[in-house]
């Protein structure tokens, strides 16, 4: 398609070369190509590639514009051809993830701007739906919790392990009522809708606890990558980033002054977000509380081991890990394809 002497062109990401040349003209722009986007978008004027953009499901990404052709309203032609991409793939709600410098950019094409976290990054939203509608959600959800105080947890639990249990028991014993938030993002090795079960399971006789869909503003694609995906430069500004939102949003929604967490003698990218949560979440007036992981046999719990020892078929040590509601689903025949995809997988979540 032909647009004031600019042509669009749909990128084959099948192509090697068709890649390569987006990757090395973001490169221009200290961006790096994620070959993992669902669509890509070249602007050419003639043979020379003037702008890009991509999208992975809502969020939009590595849009740059020429330094020689800004003003030129280039930037709003790769969003708007994006937005009509993602509309014929029936996706209405919009993420951008990008410098806080750019920000405006995108303000002025209709997105509001989410939480930003200097100098690393800015989080900007457009489309159906909003992080305010989500919000009044929350309140709404915990409004029948007993008034007191209030602590937060967001978890992952992949799968839901004794170690997970402790954190939200102490957290139970220590406040008037805990919501307990699972990563929505179906990225893991176990799926979300069975992650969900696991933790509701697992904690079903504490009764000032309530378990909730953690949605797409915690620890998603969106506000943090890098916790699905390897980049250790970038790991810093995505997990301040998630700090902010959940600080800035969605802590005031919960009603919650306090987040607990264990600590983290494994994962680098969860020990990176539990230090930017201490650096971020008392500047919002919420306290950070660190749990030691709880040990069995002198060695930590955690669902990385789990997962380890299902590739091994160690079921009697498992045993001494789990719940017993998370042991039950792990031998059930219905888990059994989740356990075959364990076993042949080395991913880290």
């Amino acid at each position: 398609m032909s647009w004031h002497g600019f042509e669009e062109r749909s990128i084959d990401l099948a192509r090697a070369d068709e890649v390569e040349a987006v990757r090395a003209f973001l490169a221009r722009f200290d961006l790096s190509f994620d070959a993992s986007v669902d669509y890509t978008v070249a602007l050419y004027q003639g043979r020379t590639m003037v702008a890009t953009g991509s999208m992975a499901g809502e969020v939009l990404r590595n849009i740059a514009v020429a330094a020689d052709m800004q003003g030129e309203g280039l930037t709003a032609r790769v969003v708007s051809h994006l937005i009509q991409e993602a509309g014929a793939r029936g996706i209405f709600h919009h993420f951008i993830y990008t410098k806080p410098d750019a920000a405006h950019l995108f303000s002025a094409l209709g997105f509001k701007e989410i939480a930003r976290a200097e100098p690393y990054a800015a989080l900007l939203e457009s489309g159906l739906g909003s992080i305010a509608e989500h919000c009044k959600m929350l309140a709404a959800q915990v409004a029948d919790l007993p008034p007191g105080p209030r602590a937060v947890l967001v978890v992952n639990c992949n799968p839901f392990t004794l170690g997970h249990r402790a954190v939200i028991e102490k957290a139970a014993r220590e406040n008037a009522s805990v919501v307990v938030l699972v990563v929505e993002e179906d990225r893991s090795l176990f799926p979300y809708a069975d992650r969900l079960r696991l933790v509701k399971e697992g904690v079903a006789d504490l009764t000032n606890v309530r378990v909730l869909p953690g949605g797409k503003y915690v620890i998603s694609a969106a506000t943090f990558p890098a916790y699905f995906t390897r980049g250790e430069e970038i790991t810093k500004a995505q997990t301040r980033l998630d700090a902010e939102v959940f600080g800035r949003h969605i802590a005031p929604a919960l009603g919650a002054t306090r987040r607990y967490v264990g600590s983290e003698p494994y994962c680098a990218v969860t020990a990176t977000y539990n230090d930017a949560m201490l650096a971020v979440l008392p500047r919002y007036g919420i306290e950070m509380l660190v749990m030691p992981r709880i040990e069995v046999e002198a060695a930590p719990v955690s669902a990385s081991r789990v997962r380890e020892l299902i590739r091994q078929d160690g079921w009697d040590e498992i045993a001494k890990l789990v719940p017993e509601t998370t042991y039950r689903y792990l031998r059930a025949p219905e888990t059994a394809a989740v356990i075959e995809r364990i076993k042949t997988s080395q991913s880290r979540h």
